[in-house]
């Protein structure tokens, strides 16, 4: 296989697997512990959920936008 095309595949595979690990640990916090949810009143789990939640995305898409950035020299 080509180098590039390899590296392309590549970011490919790393985006779809981060992205689906970082989607399976914020849904079972978030629905399986019931920290998305507001039932009566906010909760300390329901912040420290969001929290995480916003900061975890942030550095997700910080990481794919560097991941992303990077020239692919398919000319190799």
């Amino acid at each position: 296989m080509e180098p590039g095309v390899r590296e392309y595949l590549l970011r490919i595979v790393n985006t779809i697997s981060v992205g689906l690990l970082w989607l399976a640990i914020n849904s079972t916090a978030g629905i399986m512990y019931d920290h998305a949810f507001f039932h009566d009143k906010i909760t300390t789990g329901n912040i420290v959920f969001y929290c995480w939640f916003l900061i975890s995305f942030f550095f997700l898409m910080r990481w794919l936008i560097k991941l992303w950035s990077k020239p692919i020299h398919f000319e190799r």
